[in-house]
């Protein structure tokens, strides 16, 4: 692997001081909060769009699908070609770009306006994940990077939690379009915040395309590639239509899918703490509990869901379970490539979002053609599928784990 480094820049980087740093932090965290919001927002959404523009519920889950295709492409294009640009002049201009987006969301005569405007989400998403992500050592002394990054990947989370539920309550009790126009106001708090807390951020170093080759074809990262699909294409497959699945098979009132959905994030939270917490010591097994616990939820909604008891206590175990694969999957790659961190932060932006989008796109035409019921079963024998992938890894590389 080959990169092009400039000269270090942290010994003549003015160093922030540690209130600086941590506000900076903070609206990092901020801006990709605003960036997962938007990313999954419509899943809350989904049935009063589709009916404004009389489409169906698969073609309306298009606007989980298309940011996810133009992230994955993003990711690496955005990488190699601003790799020499001011880090933080490129975060405002994305996050400028995805308060347009939610705009033009909220203001769309047509569905196609809106598929236009998840076309601008895709490209802030892979560009912001790519810089956003790894911006923690250039904000806070080394001895504060791991808390900083938690900080900042909890805003994926917290997307959950708050901003798909607060959404889903503004589009029930205000309209859809309502809901896009708050969003696109917090995005544009967010911008602001970024350009008075973050400091200049000069180009480092550049990752050419022969470092994300040369990052792809190692076998580690082979299979985190594999199992980061199938769990990822498990979770989007279903997740994305589980309003349709509580509005019709649980019969659940839109007030109430929203507290369901409320619940779900928080479980969501606090599976990513124990992701966290476990992956360092067991990466294959935390992440093959995690899919195990996703899959056997997905299964059972289908015999247990049209009881909203039964279907609160499954959706929390598969919040539980959802909240720590990204982590999980963040540290297969990165433990993967140890000598090129962006590329396995690319890889792994490219990767997720390819299979999101995929996973929206394949629920879609299954909903169309058969039932939510269908959908869930399908996404729990998926998420089998990745723990024996994960199982098979074990066999091969046994001495294989996260410490350097």
């Amino acid at each position: 692997m080959t990169t092009t480094t400039q000269p270090d820049r942290r010994t003549t980087e003015p160093a922030p001081s540690p209130l600086v740093g941590w506000l900076a932090v903070v609206s990092v965290m901020l801006g990709i909060f605003a960036i997962v919001t938007t990313e999954i927002l419509p899943i809350g959404l989904l049935t009063p769009i589709a009916s404004t523009f009389h489409v169906s519920d698969g073609t309306a889950g298009l606007m989980m699908t298309m940011p996810g295709f133009l992230a994955a492409v993003a990711a690496p294009t955005l990488t190699i070609a601003t790799a020499r640009v001011d880090r933080r002049l490129m975060l405002a201009v994305l996050m400028a770009l995805l308060a347009l987006a939610n705009f033009l969301a909220a203001a769309a005569p047509g569905f196609w306006l809106v598929l236009v405007s998840r076309v601008m989400v895709g490209i802030t998403i892979g560009g912001f994940w790519s810089i956003g992500a790894g911006l923690a050592e250039r904000l806070v002394p080394a001895t504060a990077v791991p808390r900083a990054t938690a900080v900042i990947f909890t805003a994926v989370p917290l997307g959950s939690v708050l901003g798909v539920p607060a959404g889903t309550f503004i589009g029930d009790h205000a309209g859809w379009r309502t809901a896009f126009v708050a969003m696109g106001a917090l995005t544009a708090v967010a911008l602001t915040l970024l350009l008075v807390l973050l400091p200049p951020l000069p180009a480092r170093q550049a990752t050419h395309l022969a470092v994300l080759r040369a990052t792809v074809r190692g076998t580690d990262t082979r299979y985190g590639l594999a199992v980061t699909f199938l769990i990822v294409l498990a979770h989007f497959g279903t997740y994305t239509y589980v309003t349709p699945f509580l509005q019709q098979v649980t019969h659940l009132r839109p007030d109430t899918v929203t507290l369901f959905l409320l619940a779900y994030g928080t479980a969501g939270i606090l599976g990513n703490l124990l992701g966290g917490a476990f992956v360092a010591r067991h990466p294959r097994g935390t992440f093959a509990v995690a899919a195990t616990l996703l899959a056997a939820a997905a299964l059972l909604l289908p015999v247990l869901g049209s009881d909203p008891a039964a279907a609160l206590v499954l959706l929390l175990a598969w919040g539980l379970a959802y909240g720590s694969v990204p982590v999980c999957s963040q540290t297969w790659f990165v433990t993967s490539a140890p000598g090129a961190p962006e590329a396995a932060s690319v890889v792994f932006t490219t990767s997720f979002q390819a299979t999101l989008s995929l996973g929206a796109l394949v629920g879609g035409l299954v909903i169309d053609r058969t039932s939510p019921s269908t959908v869930m079963t399908l996404g729990g024998v998926t998420a089998l599928l990745m723990v024996a992938t994960a199982g098979i890894h074990r066999a091969r590389r046994p001495g294989w784990s996260t410490r350097p």
